[in-house]
């Protein structure tokens, strides 16, 4: 992969101009991003407030050529009626249904996370489409869907209720936020079992409960439920904030209230990009021409990542083509073994890392650390998510890695990006509760809570994809080695800055029953809807939507078993099984 190096850029779309129509969800966070990167928008059209029709984007980059993409509510759903907006596409998908299993109902998020994600897969298909250009080959369009992206955002939660075995605790209603005697609503972290208890210890919460409490807490990342003994929130509801504060500090646990949605915290880009030294030496890689759809292939990306941002954004590049190493401990990876299982193999681990080879190095060790350095030194992309200070203190930090590959792309998925210093642990319930996405995903008549759906660590992952791409046709145009580093707080700016920085109105996409399920209306017809309600939870489904439809009111119905979703008809079997018969979900892309 060689560089263009009659170009000398400084930003990855410098010269480059960007057009731009259609509904605001799909493309507005694609156009802030793509001026981020250096694209200027000349001759935008005007770009629609309400949710009808595609979003389009058209890139042209000097010496690239153009690159057009469109953005659709659906690319995979069939069904006319079944995917129409954000609240459509939500229920389709089992969105509604995982950010649910908080209160025992489907819930839509009040926040367009679809479309956010949707519109940045459409960023990096366009990036993905100029790397293919700039060696020697490439696509011309790009298409997805706000179904494909909320089809990836849920992947985990559906390969692991499509699994032979039962979840390893059970999947029912309840979990944080808990709430002191002073009305402080605030988010726990406590990342091993000793910490957990000494802080429910400080508390005087009873040991049945703290022992019984821990297996729900833990896997809550994996289940978007936690069904909590109701001692501990009553323990928590007998002392005051401070008390709370306290016995945190120790037990060594963290905690954070939640917060109000707030501007963003600094820069408007929810990552950087810094280059480095020159980069001459290697040859010019050529992606096989009859296959548009794996611009990167040739491209090797190394991963020092666990649960799920940094691997994440890996999936996404190997999706692309390129090829991924995973550094695992030895002994490998302890996820790999979460039930449920598909042929011995973690459901969710298969989700974020099927296809990658794997090489256990003690990253600990002098030995380990050299093996690792060395490693680096051969492949285009290093990525990780370490704690804060772990790169520096092993000696594994970017200036190493790029004393021995000055070519070398040089990724960071980080929690906060340093620019919190009063900041918790970077976890992504935390990062909820520290950035307002409480109040974003919830209308006005429920009380602002997080959601138990890992969205910030999903949209970090496809941020740390959309940076390493930028990274990656940075280095094209430079010739010089990159530094990127994307962050949970760059996903919790972006999706409130999609929410506008406010409260939707009371019962904003919140599903209505019937007598056999429950039903989505589109954003468009959820006041008429609404007006029916009554008679409406007499009908079936199958009633219901009919006779919505023939008031020309658009509605879907909600999926309420993830396991159901193989066999919907609305997904035409565009959900398969890799070779452990783990389903799968469709590419976020298409590309011709």
């Amino acid at each position: 992969m060689g560089p263009l190096t009659a170009l000398h850029a400084t930003q990855p779309l410098e010269e480059a101009t960007v057009h731009v129509s259609g509904p605001r969800p799909l493309t507005g966070p694609a156009a802030g991003h793509l001026r981020a990167l250096g694209a200027t928008a000349e001759q935008t059209a005007e770009q629609a407030e309400g949710q009808a029709g595609p979003g389009r984007l058209s890139l042209t980059v000097p010496g690239l050529g153009a690159v057009s993409a469109e953005t659709a509510w659906a690319d995979v759903l069939t069904d006319a009626n079944g995917a129409d907006d954000e609240a459509t596409v939500q229920a389709s998908t089992g969105v509604m249904a995982v950010h649910g299993r908080r209160e025992g109902a489907p819930r839509g998020l009040a926040v367009d996370y679809a479309a956010t994600c949707a519109s940045v897969l459409t960023v990096q298909g366009m990036l993905a489409a100029l790397i293919g250009r700039a060696r020697g080959g490439g696509a011309e369009r790009v298409a997805t869907g706000a179904d494909r992206a909320a089809l990836l955002t849920v992947s985990q939660y559906l390969a692991a209720a499509c699994a032979p075995e039962a979840e390893a605790v059970p999947v029912s209603p309840g979990g944080p936020p808990f709430t002191a005697s002073d009305g402080t609503r605030f988010e726990l972290e406590a990342l091993e079992p000793d910490v957990w208890a000494g802080f429910w210890r400080e508390l005087g919460a009873p040991s049945e409960a703290i022992r019984s409490g821990w297996r729900p807490f833990q896997f809550r990342y994996a289940t978007a439920c936690a069904p909590l003994p109701e001692a501990l929130h009553t323990a928590t509801r007998g002392v005051r904030w401070e008390r709370i504060r306290q016995a945190a500090a120790a037990a060594g646990a963290a905690v954070c209230p939640l917060h109000a949605m707030a501007a963003p915290a600094g820069s408007a880009a929810p990552w950087t990009l810094e280059t480095g030294k020159p980069w001459t030496t290697r040859p010019h890689l050529t992606p096989a021409p009859d296959d548009p759809a794996r611009p990167l292939a040739g491209i090797t990306v190394l991963e020092a990542g666990r649960r799920i941002q940094a691997p994440l954004a890996a999936h996404l590049l190997g999706l692309l083509g390129a090829e991924v190493v995973r550094i695992e401990p030895p002994g490998g990876d302890p996820l790999r073994g979460m039930p449920p299982c598909c042929s011995d193999v973690s459901a969710r681990w298969l989700a974020l890392n099927r296809h990658k080879s794997a090489v256990e190095i003690d990253i600990k060790s002098p030995s380990g650390q050299a093996e690792l350095r060395d490693l680096a030194s051969g492949v285009d992309v290093f990525l990780h998510n370490w704690a804060p200070g772990k790169a520096e203190l092993l000696g594994l930090d970017a200036d190493a890695f790029q004393a021995a590959n000055p070519g070398l792309v040089h990724a960071y998925t980080s929690g906060w990006a340093g620019r919190l210093p009063d900041a918790p642990i970077g976890t992504d319930f935390m990062v909820q509760a520290r950035m307002g996405i409480g109040e974003a995903v919830r209308p006005l008549d429920e009380p602002p809570a997080p959601s138990l759906m890992t969205l910030i660590d999903v949209l970090g992952g496809l941020l740390g994809a959309e940076a390493i791409l930028a990274g990656l046709l940075l280095r094209e145009r430079s010739g010089h080695g990159v530094r990127v580093e994307s962050s949970l707080l760059g996903a919790a700016e972006t999706l409130t800055t999609a929410a506008g920085h406010r409260r939707r109105p009371a019962g904003f996409r919140r599903p209505l029953p019937t007598a056999d399920g429950w039903l989505a209306p589109t954003d468009a017809s959820a006041a008429a809807a609404r007006s029916q309600r009554t008679s409406l939870a007499r009908l079936t489904n199958q009633q219901a939507l009919a006779a919505l439809r023939t008031q020309g009111l658009g509605a879907t119905a909600v999926t309420t078993d993830l396991a159901s979703l193989p066999a919907d008809p609305r997904l035409d079997g565009a959900l398969g099984r890799d070779s452990h018969g783990c389903v799968t979900v469709p590419s976020p892309w298409r590309f011709s």
